[in-house]
């Protein structure tokens, strides 16, 4: 990757949906800047398998030696899945210093009418899941000097409403009133807490149009960019925000969109 800095040497950090998409960007960023990386998913195995060794390949490549990057699988949705996987790599690594909460799914739930298993398992993750990960990781933070990072992974949907979608849009605005609250709950004791709100990024959870040219089109023209992003573009962003260089900066939504959150149909003043 030919970086020029190493932000991340002698840190230690969880990327939960890390086995794919926009996680899995994340985590090669990590550890292509000298971060050593755990991959939570959920009963993604081969997936996962293939990053752990990726990240390997990458850390050997940018001249870290090897790490000790581990497999994660956990339900981020379970509260004691959660406990087992944090205490598990504090006690294999001794400390963990950034948290990605990165884990998220969406599936159509219409106002008029949804199923209800499927908006409560989408709030499970989304926003319980984010909410244990982030406590289990916060008691850790506390319990030592250095403070910590958390990163949580919103959406434009965090405050652009996604008509038939109810349940990701509420999870989505969840996230922005847990990173402010975590953020100010523990803002002197070295925590920051952050989001990144990512647009149409090119991953498999946008499948339904990302492989279809006429559909991607039809995508990226409300995008005032003019393109969707790569998920390589999303993770510049994450660690910014785990770095240094953010350190006076927490309880912050970055919306990495491509200019969505502009609202692209008032370009032309047709309102005046």
């Amino acid at each position: 990757m030919n970086l020029s800095r190493h932000r991340f040497q002698g840190k230690f950090a969880l990327v939960t949906g890390g086995s794919r998409g926009i996680g899995r960007a994340v985590a090669e960023r990590f550890a292509a800047e000298g971060g050593t990386v755990a991959i939570n998913h959920y009963n993604d195995h081969a997936e996962a398998a293939e990053t752990l060794k990726s990240l390997g390949r990458i850390s050997e490549a940018e001249g870290h030696g090897s790490k000790l990057h581990r497999d994660a699988a956990a339900d981020v949705a379970k509260l004691s899945d959660v406990k087992a996987m944090i205490d598990g790599l504090v006690q294999g690594w001794g400390r963990l210093d950034i948290l990605v909460n990165n884990a998220g799914i969406q599936a159509e739930t219409p106002g008029d009418g949804f199923d209800a298993a499927t908006f409560e398992r989408i709030i499970a993750v989304n926003i319980m899941g984010q909410a244990y990960c982030a406590e289990h990781a916060i008691a850790h933070f506390l319990t030592r000097a250095g403070g910590g990072v958390v990163i949580n992974t919103t959406s434009v949907h965090e405050i652009i409403p996604k008509p038939g979608f109810l349940a990701y849009s509420v999870s989505k605005g969840g996230m922005g009133n847990l990173t402010r609250t975590l953020a100010l709950e523990f803002a002197d004791r070295g925590i920051r807490v952050n989001a990144v709100g990512p647009g149409a990024v090119l991953t498999t959870m946008n499948d339904a149009w990302r492989n279809d040219p006429q559909a991607k089109q039809g995508v990226e023209s409300h995008i005032p960019m003019g393109r969707a992003a790569e998920p390589e573009e999303m993770a510049k962003v994450f660690a910014f925000l785990a770095s240094d260089d953010a350190s006076y900066m927490t309880g912050q939504t970055l919306f990495a969109c491509g200019g969505l959150t502009l609202y692209g149909e008032f370009k032309q003043n047709w309102s005046s």
